[in-house]
């Protein structure tokens, strides 16, 4: 709350002259309305306010909690408030990753994207100089989400939009490897639209039920598969100017790049039958966030990715992002050992040139 937050006297501003862009959070309307009701069938999330207070139960629509969320998730007042206490000039704004619904039927999906979109493109155009876009899609259906990527470009005016680590569908699960695909990233190329990849519906989570696991093991691993399904079925090569960025700082890839080019260079038969680029090599075609928790993993980052590849991101308002009161948005780069203009790279340059926005539109007065 902001009470909590005036307790610590910090004058951001003067102590953070570089602009900064925090590329990875995530927010929703504050009511959603009866998605089962509407579709005629369940599976969707809802926000149930009547615990009171700014608080609301993030739940199924067959009453299955998910998760507890404060309003800083919809009132961008609020949020605004945090941000100039913590010293983040711009955040990007995306969906929360469980309101995908990919297993939807196509249009529903759609209609649903649409939806959560406009509400995205409001809150930017209610704070224009503060806040990004990124939209989300209906990427059971390539068609339809072609559409909705250029309507979110051309008509809401969001930079990019925000997709999983693989998409979930009705008839099976689909990894971004996947052809069917390949229109929806030509499409983003075409528009300079850029794409976030986030995790979601994690690998192994059916094992993994204790100690938060599919959050600390599961995620990791699922940017690790999106990469790599990206990565060796050419996606880079064939789209060059396509601009995406990995959220969790690649999650295990940087530290598993070793083992993943030794595949590739022992078993091309298995690795390499799409691509003749070594994952060495295009490690260095996208962008990752820096949320790491660790000075010493943010470095090997910087060794795979590349320091001019990392951007600042959070992941507010969740608890594993790097959120106030435990962390400050950037305190891992500010910690680092990498000089000044490395540093303003990571905390704002690097995510405008992967946004494709001008620093102009952010300038202080």
């Amino acid at each position: 709350t902001q009470s909590t937050w005036g307790c610590v006297s910090r004058t951001n501003m003067q102590q953070h002259p570089c602009l900064r862009v925090d590329v990875h959070t995530h927010c929703l309307p504050k009511e959603i309305p009866n998605l089962k009701a509407k579709y005629g069938y369940g599976g969707f999330i809802r926000l149930d306010h009547s615990c009171g207070g700014n608080k609301a139960d993030m739940v199924l629509d067959d009453g299955a909690f998910f998760r507890k969320v404060e309003s800083n998730l919809w009132d961008m007042e609020e949020r605004v408030r945090y941000m100039d206490f913590v010293g983040c000039d711009v955040q990007v704004l995306s969906t929360v990753p469980v309101m995908f619904s990919y297993w939807a039927k196509p249009l529903d999906c759609l209609d649903l994207c649409q939806f959560l979109n406009n509400d995205i493109a409001a809150k930017v155009n209610e704070f224009p100089n503060r806040f990004i876009g990124l939209g989300t899609l209906p990427m059971q259906d390539a068609g339809l989400a072609v559409q909705e990527l250029t309507r979110c470009v051309k008509e809401l005016g969001l930079a990019g939009v925000q997709i999983g680590s693989h998409i979930d569908t009705n008839r099976g699960k689909v990894c971004l490897s996947s052809r069917d695909l390949f229109p929806v990233f030509e499409a983003a190329e075409k528009l300079g639209a850029a794409i976030f990849v986030h995790p979601w519906d994690m690998m192994g989570s059916d094992l993994m039920q204790k100690y938060w696991l599919p959050w600390l093991v599961g995620m990791p691993a699922e940017t690790c598969f999106a990469i790599c399904s990206m990565m060796l079925a050419d996606v880079f090569i064939k789209f060059p100017k396509l601009r995406v960025c990995f959220a969790h700082a690649g999650g295990s890839f940087p530290a598993t790049v070793g083992r993943i080019q030794h595949g590739f260079d022992c078993r091309p038969d298995l690795c390499a039958i799409d691509t003749n680029v070594p994952p060495r090599e295009q490690a260095k075609l996208f962008w990752v966030d820096s949320l790491t928790h660790d000075k010493l993993a943010l470095e090997l980052v910087a060794s795979v990715i590349g320091k001019d590849k990392i951007c600042l991101g959070s992941d507010y308002p969740f608890p594993l992002g790097e959120c106030y009161p435990l962390k400050r948005p950037g305190d891992q780069i500010d910690e680092s050992d990498f000089d000044q203009d490395t540093k303003d790279d990571m905390l704002c340059n690097n995510a405008l040139v992967w946004l494709g926005v001008p620093k102009s539109r952010f300038q202080r007065d």
